[in-house]
Parts: C-alpha cells; sequence; structure tokens
C-alpha cells in the first residue's frame, strides 16, 4: 500500500508538473511579443530624445564653466582688479577737477556804498569785473563796520572801498587763501591798468606756520580716512563686537585719535594755535561721522562697503570740502554739494574756530550729527546684516 501511495503520488505530481510545465511554456511564450514591444518602444524613445540630451549636455556645459568660475578665487580677484583700475581714474580725476586750474566763478565781495569817490570806485570795478570774468557777486552795505561784520561772518570774501584819489580792496587769507590770492593779484594788474591806486590789505592773514592755509584741509583730511579705516578694522579683526559694542569703541577710537592730530599739530609741530578743545570735538565728531557712514554701508553693502565709503568722503567729499580751493573757485557742482558732505563741514568748523573765534556757525556741526544719526539708525536698523557679533549664551539647564 505504501508503494501504491507512494506511486501515485509520484505519478500525481508529474502530471502536476506538467501542467505546471504547460501552463509556464505558453505564458512565456505570450510573454515575448510583450516583451519585444517594449523594447522597441525604449529603443524608439532613446532615438528620438538623443538630440535634446545632447544639446542640453553642451549648454550644462557652457553655463557649469561661468558657474564654477564664479566658485573660484579668481572672480572677486577679477571684480577687484576692474573695481580698482576704475577707482584710481575716479580719484585723479576728480582732484585735477577741483585743484588743477581754480577759477573765479562767484566770489561774495561786499561794496562801501558812499558818495565820495564812487566814480573811482566804479572805474576799478569795471576793471575787476573784466580782469575776473565777471565772477563778483557784490553786496552793497552803507557802512565799513557792516561790511566787516559781514567778513567776520564769511558771507563775503573781501571789502572794497574808495579811499581819497584809489581804493581800498581788503581780502580774507582765512576764509580762503586762493581767493584771497586772485583778488590781490588781479586788483594790482587792474589798478595799474586803469590809473587808480589800489591798496590791499589782508584782514585776516593765515598763520605763520601754516602760509599756505593747507593745515586745516591736512587734519580734516587725516580725521576722514582715519575714521573709516578704524571702523573697516573693527570690522575685520574686532568682529565678535556686538552692534553697541562696535559703536562704542568707534567713539573710543575717534575721541583718541583726534587727541593725537590735534596735539602733534599744534604742541608738536607747531603749525597751527589751536582752540585745543573746539579742534578736538570737531576732529572727533568727524571721526566718529566716519566711522559711521562705514558702518551703515557695511550692513547695507557687505562686503563692498569700502566703494561708497571711498567715493562719498574721498572721491567727492575731500575736493569739494574747500580746505585746499575755496569754494568760490571750485566747479559749481562741488562748490555747492561740499558743505554738505562730512569733509566739508569739518573744514568749515575747523576755519571758523581757528581764525573766526567768535563767530561760530551751527550748520557745520548739524551737517556732521545729520550724517552721525542717520548712519547710526540705519546701522541700528539693519543690525542683524552686521558681519559679526557673538552667538548668545546658552542657558544652563538646572538638573
Amino acid at each position: 500500500m505504501a508503494d501504491d501511495e507512494s506511486g501515485e503520488g509520484a505519478g500525481g505530481g508529474d502530471a502536476s508538473e506538467g501542467r505546471g510545465g504547460g501552463k509556464s511554456d505558453a505564458n512565456e511564450g505570450r510573454g515575448v511579443p510583450d516583451a519585444g514591444r517594449g523594447r522597441g518602444g525604449a529603443d524608439a524613445a532613446k532615438g528620438g530624445g538623443g538630440g535634446g540630451a545632447a544639446a542640453a549636455k553642451g549648454g550644462a556645459d557652457r553655463l557649469s564653466s561661468w558657474a564654477r568660475f564664479k566658485h573660484t578665487p579668481f572672480f572677486p580677484a577679477t571684480v577687484i582688479v576692474l573695481l580698482i583700475s576704475a577707482g584710481a581714474g575716479l580719484f585723479a580725476g576728480s582732484y585735477t577737477f577741483a585743484f588743477a586750474n581754480p577759477t573765479p566763478r562767484n566770489i561774495p565781495t561786499a561794496i562801501v556804498t558812499t558818495d565820495d569817490g564812487s566814480a573811482v570806485r566804479n572805474q576799478f570795478l569795471t576793471g575787476m569785473e573784466k580782469a575776473l570774468n565777471a565772477s563778483l557777486k557784490l553786496h552793497p552795505y552803507p557802512s565799513y563796520a557792516k561790511a566787516r561784520w559781514s567778513l567776520e561772518e564769511q558771507r563775503v570774501f573781501a571789502i572794497l572801498r574808495a579811499r581819497g584819489r584809489g581804493v581800498e580792496l581788503d581780502v580774507a587769507g582765512a576764509a580762503g587763501a586762493t581767493v584771497a590770492q586772485v583778488l590781490s593779484q588781479a586788483g594790482g594788474k587792474v589798478g595799474r591798468a586803469s590809473g587808480v591806486p589800489v591798496t590791499v590789505r589782508d584782514l585776516k592773514p593765515l598763520q605763520p606756520g601754516d602760509p599756505r592755509g593747507l593745515a586745516v584741509f591736512y587734519i580734516s583730511l587725516a580725521a576722514t580716512i582715519i575714521g573709516f579705516l578704524g571702523a573697516i578694522q573693527l570690522s575685520v579683526n574686532a568682529a565678535g563686537l556686538n552692534p553697541a559694542e562696535r559703536i562704542g569703541f568707534n567713539v573710543a577710537y575717534a575721541m583718541l585719535g583726534a587727541f593725537s592730530i590735534a596735539a602733534i599739530v599744534d604742541w608738536g609741530l607747531e603749525a597751527l594755535r589751536l582752540p585745543f578743545a573746539e579742534s578736538w570735538a570737531i576732529l572727533a565728531l568727524t571721526m566718529i561721522t566716519s566711522g559711521l557712514v562705514f558702518s551703515m554701508f557695511n550692513v547695507l553693502f557687505g562686503r563692498w562697503a569700502l566703494l561708497p565709503t571711498w567715493g562719498v568722503m574721498v572721491i567727492l567729499g575731500n575736493p569739494s570740502s574747500g580746505g585746499a580751493v575755496s569754494w568760490p573757485l571750485l566747479p559749481s557742482l562741488l562748490g555747492a554739494i561740499g558743505r554738505w558732505l562730512p569733509p566739508g563741514a569739518s573744514v568749515n568748523a575747523q576755519h571758523t574756530a581757528i581764525y573766526f573765534p567768535h563767530h561760530q556757525h551751527p550748520f557745520p556741526f548739524l551737517v556732521l550729527g545729520g550724517w552721525s544719526v542717520v548712519s547710526a539708525v540705519v546701522f541700528w536698523t539693519w543690525r542683524h546684516r552686521h558681519p559679526g557679533g557673538r552667538p548668545p549664551r546658552a542657558t544652563p539647564t538646572r538638573c
């Protein structure tokens, strides 16, 4: 019986295998055409998309070369080369444009209107306007005392009045050395040509240690440049400072740096006799303003902040400040905007403090203060973009 059951099982197994084998063969036979159709479709798709893939690969290669270049150190180096080249030309051009050929354009001049000698005075005026290309802007005053007050207020650069058979031309070298020089030279030539005796007096001469009147320009230039260079150094070498700490150190180096400038120029070199406290304050405010201007541009433009700072303070601000060439001899645009920029405000405040101590004006201080406040507000508002600072301390957990 066991053998029979075993035989039936074997036979049954063979039969089952036979049936299963038949179905499997049938299925395999039906699957071959389907596989053929699948391979045919894939080949067709592969053949149709070959051209587009090649074109996409070529475009990707072209884009990847530029993308790779942008992520190499050669990209910022190339940008810097181009910017430095343009900046060199702008720097030289701005100073040459302002200083190379100072030309009288609009010189405010006081005229003392008296009946005595009016004919001689008018004859001399006609000659002066021809010699200076009609660049005198005349302001009549009924007395010499009022004209002198206007000169002390730096509203006019010269006073003209009749004296006997000639005229007297009073200038103020401290208000503008180049303007005083132009007027003095032109007055002598016109007097000789017209036969009118001319007496030229300098009512506000420059100090003996600064005969050309450039020391004020130099100390203001130093305060301006060192002001933003200090802010750059804080940004690079003290990047861990928080925004408030950075402003505090800006004030600190401005106070010490301004003291150093004033002490060397006055006590060390004896080039200028300064009203020390006032000049120190002006220089410190200039340095604070310059540093805050860079800090403002730092949060707005990041690592390129030096470019707008240099443009505003050095390329545009210093040539138009009136320190090297007085504003009546500057090109019209520079003469108009110079007093609204920090370097021009600093020069004006220093000139007045040194040579016109009883006639100081609030305007230069308002300009410096306005730039400082606006720069500080922008810097503080966007302080989250400040490139530095320290991460907040972790709060310890209690076990």
